[in-house]
């Protein structure tokens, strides 16, 4: 059995996450503190308590389910299953891709913590609220989803920004332009087209001067070799040289998130079962929608760690 680890993305956030690995484990509590010290302040008693709008904010959610997330797997390395070990790769969904690298060893938690809160800040400071907005097209491949982008541009931005599984590609761009590629999607088949309740518009060119900041914070950061692979967002292959994730980082920013062929690519290479360690459910789902035949588990509570360490140990 050849296993992956996968990591979500923003949207999976709710209030409560991970209070209960906290509150069971003491290697998942000494997670969230590692997160409090690194941001001198205490995201966890927003990621806890709530309000559900502050949790929500870019620059909490990025840094918050990666704190989940590790947390998760801390708790899942201290039973043995670990990256290098019985884990072959890692993945994840746009924010989701630099916790599978400090799973792997490439970041400390710390450095994780305060890069993805930078991100999350210069990620919303990019565009003014209001100027840029994201939807998901249901039913449209990415070749017509691509089309559909292009096609409702009219010399604005509007591109795929998240191809995320056959027939669920995320357009993002200028708020106009998104809004004709809804309306464009529906003349061209689509079974959904709905716009996304997200503050920017991720995953696209009007994310340029978030590029440039996080090129300056990555440049001041150690990363190191992964323990395994990752399977890059921008490139949907393997990649375990630092320059080059440090790279695919700053590019992943205003690149598409390639998750559709990522899974794929992973399917391809052996693994069988994909473990979504943290918040939610959703790449779960999706790794069956992409691999005929493959498993997926999600860890993010203790019920699931028990489970999961059964499997993989």
């Amino acid at each position: 059995m050849t296993i992956a680890l996968t990591f979500p993305g923003q949207g999976s956030q709710a209030v409560g996450m991970g209070k209960a690995l906290a509150e069971s484990f003491p290697e998942a509590k000494a997670v969230f503190d590692e997160v409090d010290e690194a941001l001198g302040e205490s995201l966890s008693r927003i990621i806890f308590d709530g309000p559900l709008d502050t949790l929500t904010l870019t620059e909490n959610a990025q840094p918050a389910l990666m704190a989940v997330s590790l947390a998760a797997m801390r708790v899942l390395q201290s039973r043995g299953v670990r990256p290098g070990g019985n884990i072959a790769f890692v993945a994840g969904h746009s924010l989701g891709e630099y916790s599978a690298l400090a799973a792997a060893g490439s970041f400390t938690i710390g450095d994780t913590a305060r890069l993805l809160r930078i991100r999350g800040r210069a990620m919303q400071q990019a565009v003014p609220v209001g100027q840029g907005a994201m939807a998901a097209l249901i039913g449209l491949d990415y070749e017509a989803a691509k089309a559909v982008a292009e096609e409702a541009a009219e010399g604005e931005v509007c591109a795929a920004a998240n191809d995320n599984a056959p027939g669920q590609v995320v357009v993002s761009g200028a708020r106009a332009a998104v809004e004709r590629a809804l309306e464009i999607a529906k003349g061209k088949g689509a079974k959904r087209a709905i716009l996304l309740p997200v503050s920017a518009p991720f995953h696209c060119a009007l994310m340029a001067p978030a590029a440039r900041v996080m090129a300056e914070a990555l440049a001041q950061v150690a990363i190191r070799a992964p323990a395994v692979p990752l399977v890059a967002n921008v490139t949907a292959g393997p990649v375990s040289d630092p320059e080059a994730i440090r790279q695919n980082l700053v590019d992943q920013v205003t690149g598409m998130v390639r998750w559709r062929e990522s899974v794929a690519w992973l399917a391809a290479n052996g693994v069988t079962l994909f473990v979504e360690v943290g918040a939610g459910k959703v790449l779960s789902g999706l790794a069956k929608r992409i691999a005929d035949g493959v498993e997926a588990i999600s860890v993010g509570t203790p019920a699931d760690i028990d489970a999961a360490v059964a499997r993989l140990t």
